[in-house]
């Protein structure tokens, strides 16, 4: 709809320019027939103005619907490379962010921290590189799909009711294509940065990013970048206003095992594996539903609260034909994801799953090693791992004052549920904040028939170009303390 009324708008402003020639061509006719010529000349004049004035704004119309549909080409042309586990198609992704990167003059490499997952890194220099850089980052892998659920195939990229329907859409090529388009734009208006503007694609985001984002963030190369913000990702939002966030919960992927004496299938007798194991599977229950009615009753967001969900249960003697039916196991073990805020009582939450969920008295473990993987809440300083949403923090003031100033409309900032490769960022204690601005959007990422509306998309890169001017336009040391007498 917006972008059939931009078009009206375009035709508009063509008819308007049409009747204002029309109007002047006819005082012209008249100054002649009543011979006069000192007001004709001025009549002349007035139309040589109109007209340069009518050509100017007529060719810049047409060219912003050339440009919009150019950009959702080559957004289009970003989805359509395959770039899902288990064999993602890095380098013909590399290779086309690169030759983006070519068409609009920023500097580019190409960085294998591990062999076969390039990470291609842009620069945009700036004119004082003494002051630290903004980075942009963004991932170029995407999940895997399920081809027969899908309206369209999933790497085709096909418009449909103004939709892009593709693997990645919102999860994020959207975000690294974004980048460009609003550096594209920025450029195109003449605009020089003052800082230097890095942009990232990393690869293995969705697996981890333990061979992408967490080896980068750790690197010499990161360190001569001398960031000092870095934006990532973020999620859509089901209204008009972007959902913004400062921090994101940490995976525990908690293995519980339990033993027991084995026994006949029809005794009744105690501290079986199963028996104990199903204790601790209630008391978990139990704890699950207390958080989630927090959310249930809005008195917490989703990423302030802890959640455990199972997503596996292991038991039973196999037999050629399944399972055997008369012999209670010996043995039995769940999984668990847990997703813990940098604002819970971490170690609360230790004692917990120790005391209550995995207790020792009914031989259970869940210590050396029984935790898949367990990531710290807390950076390499010993702080919670977020981002300051206050004044305290200028770059959270710029970014609210980018987003007013393109017409936009923020959420209250939140905790991501999930986890994203900005942790890693923060582990070094920079800021780093998650935004992808998809407003009135359905939450589809990782799930079939993935989609973004191509108005949001060239909304979101407006939002980008003011967010992008902002902070490399921001001059703080204009802030700093006079000479001293």
């Amino acid at each position: 709809m917006n972008r059939v009324l931009k078009l009206l708008n375009q035709v508009d402003h063509i008819l308007f320019g049409v009747k204002g020639i029309l109007g002047v061509c006819k005082l012209v006719d008249m100054m002649i027939r009543k011979r006069d010529f000192d007001q004709y000349l001025y009549s002349a004049l007035v139309l040589v103005v109109f007209l340069n004035h009518i050509d100017k704004t007529v060719t810049s119309s047409v060219s912003d619907v050339v440009d919009d549909e150019e950009s959702i080409s080559r957004f289009q042309h970003y989805l359509k490379i395959n770039t899902a586990h288990p064999n993602p198609k890095y380098y013909e992704a590399a290779d086309f962010i690169i030759s983006q990167a070519k068409s609009l003059s920023l500097e580019s490499q190409s960085i294998e921290f591990v062999q076969g997952k390039p990470l291609v890194l842009l620069k945009w220099p700036g004119k004082d590189s003494t002051l630290q850089s903004i980075l942009l980052n963004s991932h170029t892998d995407v999940v895997p799909v399920e081809d027969t659920k899908w309206v369209h195939p999933p790497f085709d990229a096909r418009v449909q009711n103004g939709n892009v329907y593709a693997r990645g859409s919102q999860d994020m090529k959207c975000v690294g294509l974004q980048y460009l388009e609003a550096i594209r734009k920025l450029k195109h208006s003449g605009f020089k940065p003052l800082r230097d503007v890095y942009l990232s694609f990393v690869p293995d985001e969705e697996i981890g990013g333990h061979d992408g984002a967490a080896k980068f963030a750790n690197s010499e190369v990161f360190d001569k970048m001398n960031v000092g913000i870095v934006l990532d990702e973020g999620l859509p939002s089901i209204n008009d206003k972007y959902r913004v966030f400062y921090a994101e919960r940490s995976p525990w992927w908690l293995l519980i095992k339990s033993t027991g004496a084995p026994g006949h299938g029809a005794k009744l007798y105690d501290n079986t594996a199963l028996e104990n194991l199903f204790k601790s599977i209630e008391s978990i229950r139990r704890f699950r539903g207390a958080q989630f009615d927090l959310v249930k009753a809005g008195l917490m967001a989703e990423g302030e609260v802890v959640s455990v969900n199972m997503v596996a249960l292991k038991a039973g003697t196999p037999s050629p034909t399944g399972f055997v039916m008369n012999l209670q196991p010996s043995e039995a073990e769940a999984a668990f994801d847990i997703r813990v805020p940098p604002t819970a009582d971490q170690a609360s939450l230790e004692r917990r799953i120790a005391e209550e969920w995995a207790p020792t008295s009914r031989n259970m473990t869940f210590e050396l090693g029984q935790f898949k993987q367990k990531v710290s809440a807390y950076d390499k300083f010993g702080q919670p791992v977020l981002t300051a949403t206050d004044e305290s923090n200028h770059w959270w003031s710029l970014l609210e004052g980018a987003i007013t100033e393109a017409n936009g409309k923020l959420e209250n900032p939140e905790i991501f549920p999930a986890s994203t490769d900005a942790r890693y960022f923060r582990d070094r204690g920079l800021p780093a904040i998650g935004f992808s601005p998809m407003a009135n959007t359905p939450i589809l990422l990782h799930d079939h028939n993935e989609f973004l509306n191509k108005d949001e998309y060239l909304r979101g890169i407006e939002i980008y170009e003011s967010i992008i001017k902002a902070y490399a336009s921001f001059d703080d040391t204009k802030d700093s303390s006079k000479d001293e007498l």
